[in-house]
């Protein structure tokens, strides 16, 4: 699960500098900014580029590319939901509708009081407990409407 908190530059530069060196070391740098943030800052993108002799447009392409990356800091939680195939033949786009529906957001967004951020993922490898979902890292299966209320719920009274 990746820790969110604010931004410091300084900190970043020093994850930077931890990677350049490897080879191909853009992969590793934009997910251990995101492991140390929560998110990748849009300030993250020359640091990198110049770290790494690379364009903007380069730095910024791998981050939009890849649905892994957040470019804005996450709500307290995060719950992805499957929606991959299997999912989908047990139900999942209902759960997806279902849990907008109870939490006011879309898939991609956060709660305004930040304590949900609700995501789609394709393939939480859990495909014989369909439809499945991770709440913070962990794995649910055979998540029914009433599941999803209960760990929405669970969470929101911790947050």
């Amino acid at each position: 699960m990746s820790q969110t908190s604010t931004w410091d530059t300084d900190r970043a530069l020093a994850r930077i500098q931890e990677l350049e060196h490897l080879p191909g070391a853009l992969l590793p740098v934009l997910h251990a900014l995101q492991e140390e943030f929560g998110y990748i800052d849009k300030a993250a993108v020359p640091l990198i580029a110049s770290a790494l002799n690379l364009s903007h447009a380069e730095v910024h392409g791998c981050i939009s590319f890849y649905h892994d990356f957040r470019d804005t800091p996450p709500g307290r939680h995060v719950l992805h939901i499957c929606r991959a195939e299997a999912c989908q033949s047990m139900g999942c786009e209902s759960l997806v509708e279902h849990v907008e529906s109870r939490v006011g957001v879309k898939l991609g967004e956060t709660t305004a009081d930040r304590s949900l951020t609700v995501e789609s993922v394709y393939c939480l490898g859990n495909c014989a407990l369909s439809p499945s979902v991770m709440l913070d890292g962990k794995p649910y299966g055979r998540v029914s409407n009433q599941v999803a209320d209960f760990l929405i719920d669970g969470v929101r009274r911790r947050a």
